[in-house]
Formats: structure tokens, sequence, C-alpha cells
């Protein structure tokens, strides 16, 4: 295969896979997950202004947007402001390393929930599977707690939805398109939340 022909095949995967991305989040319009974006952020705000603290949990892929989305809230999303109480279980190593070892991997999010969350926390599972053992027993435990449950996930997402007092879809199974559209929709949670604590000036 030519150097030619490489580039026109990569151009036309790129163009297949953005199509994809844009077809996902077209649906997100018509599928209620916006309604439920916007119900998830009052949610948060009504627990920040209470006092209580919001925790992000997953694996892979969705630790490392659990640890952005607890980053846009205790740092700054679109301005600046104060920091608002968020925090990722995921970046612990700490705590994920030991937990693994002692308890087993399915427990590394609940033992945290369990020791760190307090009712009226928001407790935050992501997982693009929707079965991820160890967020879905992460979500039982923040229920367990009195904990605010939300669960981003995609089409497949049964699990999650039966241990979520708010579970976004995203209505896709690809694991790609799912990653990308939970971070979209958590943007938009963060710049809700953010707006709903710290109000700007028209």
């Amino acid at each position: 295969m030519t150097v030619e022909n490489v580039t026109a095949h990569g151009l036309v995967t790129a163009r297949a896979r953005l199509s994809d991305a844009i077809a996902v989040k077209q649906a997100m319009l018509d599928d209620g997950v916006l309604e439920q974006a916007v119900a998830i952020a009052h949610v948060v705000v009504a627990a920040l202004r209470a006092g209580n603290k919001i925790m992000f949990f997953g694996n892979g892929g969705s630790s490392m947007d659990a640890g952005h989305l607890a980053a846009e809230l205790t740092g700054r999303f679109a301005y600046d402001r104060p920091g608002l109480a968020a925090f990722s279980l995921s970046d612990s190593t700490a705590a994920v390393t030991a937990i693994g070892n002692d308890y087993s991997y399915a427990e590394v999010f609940a033992r945290q929930v369990l020791g760190l969350g307090r009712p009226g926390d928001v407790a935050f599972g992501l997982s693009t599977s929707g079965s991820s053992a160890n967020v879905v027993r992460g979500l039982q435990a923040a229920r367990r707690a009195g904990m605010v449950t939300v669960a981003l996930t995609g089409a497949d997402g049964r699990q999650c939805l039966a241990v979520a007092d708010h579970c976004i879809r995203v209505p896709s199974s690809n694991t790609a398109r799912v990653q990308e559209a939970c971070l979209h929709v958590g943007h938009t949670i963060c710049e809700l939340v953010e707006a709903g604590m710290f109000p700007r000036s028209p």
C-alpha cells in the first residue's frame, strides 16, 4: 500500500469516526440526555450549597474522565471563582491498590465511598459498559450511605441504571463514542454547576 493510499484510507476512517460521533451527539438532542444533565446539575448545586461534596470514579479512560471532571469543579471551568468540593476516587493510587490487594478490585470504590461519603454527597460512577463491578458496587455503597447516585454510561448500562438515582445512558454501545459523549455531558454539568454556584452579571 502506497503512502497516498494509506493517507486516503486514514482520511476515510477519520471522517467516518467523526460522522459517528456527530450522530451520537445528534441523538442526544432527542432522547432526554440534556434534560437529565440539567437536572443533575441542579442536584449537584443543591448538595454543594448544603456543604456536601462530589465524588467521581471509573476505570481506565473513565478514571481519567473522573479526575478531569473533579478538577473542573475544584479548579475552574469557564472563569475564575472559588474551588468546589470535588475529588476522584480513581486518583488515589494507594487506596485503589491497597483495597484491590487486600480485598478485591471489585471493592476499590465501595470501600472508599463508605469511608469518605456522607448523606447528601453526590457520587458519579462512570462506566462505558454500565457493568463494571467496582463502579456498580461503588454506586450501591453510595446509595446505602444516603448519597445521591449518578451514572454516566452507554446504551447497555442497565446495571448502573438499577443502582443510580440519575442515569444518563449515551445512545451508543461503542466505547470511544460513549466516552466522548460522557465527557461532553460532564462538561455541560460542570458548566451549569459553576454558573449556579457563582453566577456572573450579564
